[in-house]
């Protein structure tokens, strides 16, 4: 009887040791799968800001497929991007709109932060905003838009 119970303790220490390490391993996982995060853009060809945006997404680690269209105007109303939002590009990312010229840390931390909204917008095309490196730093707001209370400044830069 002795044996067996002693079988039984070995055997339910190797369980629970299997069990520790594939949780170690899935965490690990989900830690790495969630560092490539997908964005989908669609922008014009010819947009050279658009494209240093995308350049400056790439280059924080998330992965972009880019849909060059001649009109971006018929998927900013498809994704409900209002009017005073609007900018030269529009990404989807984990179900949220990016419009315009967003910087990956705010993508970051509302996909960290995950609120209740549409998504984020860098109104316009500000000067010194990614992409739009020109020299020139203009002050920006990024705003979180779509949200049961309206938009509002979800970070200034």
């Amino acid at each position: 009887m002795t044996m067996n119970r002693r079988m039984f303790l070995m055997a339910m220490g190797a369980s629970l040791a299997v069990g520790g390490t594939a949780i170690a391993v899935r965490g690990v996982i989900g830690v790495a799968s969630a560092a490539v995060t997908e964005v989908v853009v669609w922008k014009s060809p010819s947009c050279g800001c658009c494209e240093g945006w995308v350049q400056h997404m790439r280059a924080a680690g998330y992965s972009l497929t880019v849909h060059d269209v001649d009109d971006v105007d018929p998927i900013k109303a498809r994704l409900g991007v209002p009017a005073n939002m609007q900018s030269c590009h529009t990404a989807l990312v984990d179900g949220y709109v990016l419009e315009g010229h967003v910087p990956a840390d705010s993508v970051t931390r509302l996909l960290r932060e995950r609120p209740v909204a549409k998504g984020l917008a860098v109104p316009g095309m500000p000067q010194g905003s990614p992409g739009m490196e020109t020299g020139v730093k203009e002050p920006y707001a990024v705003v979180l838009f779509g949200t049961p209370g309206g938009a509002s400044v979800y970070e200034q830069r």
